[in-house]
C-alpha cells in the first residue's frame, strides 16, 4: 500500500471509528432510554416493519452506490443518472410499501401496522435524495464529515422521539425518530457536498453501473431479506413481545459488530478498488485488515456474551432480563461476521459481482434449511440454527478469496488463533468476576468490563499480537511527524 493510500486508509479508520461510536453511542443512549419508556412489544411491531423497510431501502440504491466507490474515473453524468434512478426506484418503492400495507398487517395480525407502514414508506425517498452524496463521501474515505453530521441528526432526531414517548405516543414516537433521522441525515449531506444534479442522463452509463451493481442489488436484497427473515418468523410464530426482546438484544449485539464492520468494510473497498490489479498488495492489505478486526472484534464479543445478564439490566431495565441468553448467543452469532463482510468487500473491489452473487444464494438456500429445521424449538432454536450459518458462511466466504489472492483458509486460521486466544484467556477472568457477592448489577457490571480490558490490554502486549505491536508502531510514527514538523511563523 503506498504511503498516501495508507494514510488516507488510517484517518478513515480513525474517522470511521469515532463516527460510528458517536453515533451509535448517542443512538444506544436513546434507546436505552425508550426502551425503559416504552414496552417491548411497540418495539416489536416496529421490528415486523424491519424486513420490508430494508429490502426496499435496498432496492433504491440498486447498487449504483457501490458502483460509483468502484469506478477507477467518475464523470458527472455518472452521477447525475445514478440520482435519477434511485429517486424514481424510491418513488416505485413507497408506492409499492403504501399499497401492499393492509396486507402485512394482515399476516401479523396486528391493523396498527398499516399506518405505521404508511408513514415509515417516506423514509425511502427522504433517503434516496442522498444516496449519491453518501456514495461520494465513502469514495473519498471521509468520515469526519459524517461524523458531524451525525453528532448532530441523532440526538436531535432521538430528543424528538423520548419527547413523543414521554407524552404518550407510543409506537409512534420510534417512527418520528427514523424519519427524523433520514431527513437530517440527507438534509446535511446537500449542505456538505457541493455536487448537485443536473438534468442530464445517460442510459449508457446506468447500463455499465447496473452491469456491476444489479448483481450487487441482488445480494443485497438476497443478505437483506434473509437477515430480517428471523424478525418475521420471530414475529409471526411467537408474539410481539418475544420480537421485541429478540431485537433489543440484536441491537445491543450489532451496536459492537455493525460498528466493526461499517468502519473497516467501508475504508477497505474502495483501499481495496484501488490496488484491485496487485494480487500480492491486496493479500498484505487483507491480511492486516483481518488481524486489525480480530484484534478489536474478538474481545468484545466474548466480554459481551460474558456480561449479557447484568448489561441488559442496568441499560435496558428488569423488564427485558429475558433478552439476557439470546443476546449471549447473538454474539457467537458475530464473532465471525465482521471477518465474512471483510472477504466479500474484496470480491467487490476485485469486480467480481458475479462471485459475490453466488455465494450469497448458497447461503441463503442454507438459512431457509435452518429456520426450518429448528422453529420447533423456539427463539433459543432458531439462534443455534444462526450460530451452525455463521460457522458455515465463513468458510463459504473465504472459498473464492483463495482462488483470488492465495489466502489460504489455514493461513487465516493462523492469522486469527493468537487473538482469539487472547480473548479466550480475557474472558475466563471476566468469567470468574461474576462468582464473586457484588452489592448490585451496575457494581459487578463495571468490575467486568474494567478487569476485561485490562486484562485483555495486558494479555495483547505480553504475547505480542502483531496486530497491536503495528497500530501501536503506526501512532508512535504519527506523533513523532507532529513532533518533528517545523513551527511556522
Amino acid at each position: 500500500m503506498s504511503p498516501s493510500l495508507k494514510a488516507q486508509a488510517i484517518r478513515g479508520v480513525i474517522w470511521g471509528f469515532l463516527d460510528r461510536i458517536g453515533q451509535q453511542g448517542i443512538s444506544f443512549v436513546i434507546t436505552m432510554i425508550l426502551a425503559r419508556l416504552l414496552a417491548p412489544a411497540q418495539f416489536g411491531l416496529v421490528g415486523m416493519l424491519t424486513i420490508f423497510m430494508e429490502v426496499a431501502g435496498a432496492f433504491v440504491d440498486s447498487g449504483f452506490s457501490a458502483a460509483l466507490i468502484q469506478k477507477k474515473e467518475v464523470k458527472d453524468i455518472d452521477i447525475c443518472s445514478a440520482f435519477y434512478v434511485n429517486v424514481l426506484t424510491s418513488l416505485a418503492a413507497m408506492g409499492l410499501l403504501y399499497v401492499g400495507a393492509p396486507w402485512v398487517a394482515a399476516f401479523y395480525h396486528q391493523p396498527i401496522l398499516t399506518s405505521l407502514l404508511h408513514v415509515l414508506s417516506l423514509k425511502l425517498v427522504i433517503g434516496s435524495l442522498a444516496c449519491v452524496h453518501s456514495a461520494l463521501l465513502w469514495r473519498r474515505i471521509d468520515f469526519k464529515t459524517q461524523l458531524k453530521m451525525g453528532l448532530v441528526a441523532t440526538p436531535l432526531s432521538g430528543a424528538l422521539g423520548i419527547v413523543m414517548a414521554l407524552q404518550g405516543f407510543g409506537v409512534w414516537s420510534l417512527v418520528t425518530q427514523y424519519l427524523t433521522a433520514t431527513f437530517l441525515r440527507s438534509a446535511f449531506l446537500w449542505i456538505v457536498i457541493p455536487w448537485r444534479p443536473r438534468l442530464v442522463f445517460s442510459l449508457a452509463s446506468v447500463r455499465e453501473m447496473f452491469g456491476f451493481g444489479s448483481r450487487l442489488l441482488a445480494s443485497g436484497l438476497l443478505n437483506t431479506f434473509f437477515e430480517d427473515l428471523y424478525l418475521v418468523v420471530i414475529g409471526r410464530l411467537f408474539s410481539a413481545t418475544s420480537l421485541g426482546l429478540y431485537n433489543g438484544a440484536r441491537r445491543i449485539q450489532t451496536l459492537a459488530t455493525t460498528n466493526t464492520t461499517t468502519v473497516v468494510t467501508h475504508v477497505a473497498f474502495p483501499v481495496f478498488s484501488r490496488m484491485q490489479d496487485d494480487p500480492l498488495r491486496l493479500k498484505r492489505s487483507l491480511r492486516k485488515a483481518m488481524t486489525l478486526l480480530a484484534l478489536i472484534h474478538f474481545p468484545v464479543m466474548m466480554g459481551l456474551a460474558l456480561v449479557a445478564q447484568p448489561l441488559v439490566n442496568v441499560l435496558l431495565s428488569p423488564k427485558w432480563a429475558a433478552a439476557a441468553p439470546w443476546l449471549q448467543l447473538l454474539c457467537l452469532v458475530g464473532a465471525t461476521y465482521p471477518h465474512q463482510a471483510l472477504l466479500l468487500n474484496l470480491l467487490k473491489a476485485k469486480g467480481r459481482s458475479d462471485l459475490f452473487f453466488n455465494l450469497e444464494v448458497f447461503k441463503k438456500i442454507l438459512t431457509v434449511l435452518a429456520i426450518v429445521i429448528t422453529y420447533r424449538w423456539g427463539v433459543v432454536g432458531l439462534l443455534w440454527g444462526q450460530i451452525t450459518l455463521s460457522a458455515l458462511g465463513y468458510y463459504i466466504n473465504s472459498y473464492y478469496v483463495v482462488r483470488l489472492v492465495h489466502y489460504s483458509l489455514k493461513e487465516q486460521l493462523a492469522d486469527l488463533a493468537p487473538y482469539a486466544g487472547v480473548s479466550a484467556l480475557m474472558g475466563l477472568g471476566v468469567y470468574l468476576v461474576q462468582l464473586v457477592s457484588w452489592p448490585g448489577a451496575t457494581v459487578q457490571l463495571l468490575a467486568q468490563v474494567l478487569l476485561g480490558i485490562a486484562l485483555y490490554a495486558t494479555l495483547s502486549y505480553v504475547f505480542g499480537l502483531p496486530a497491536l505491536l503495528e497500530a501501536v508502531h503506526d501512532v508512535r510514527d504519527k506523533l513523532r511527524s507532529y513532533t518533528l514538523s517545523p513551527v511556522r511563523s
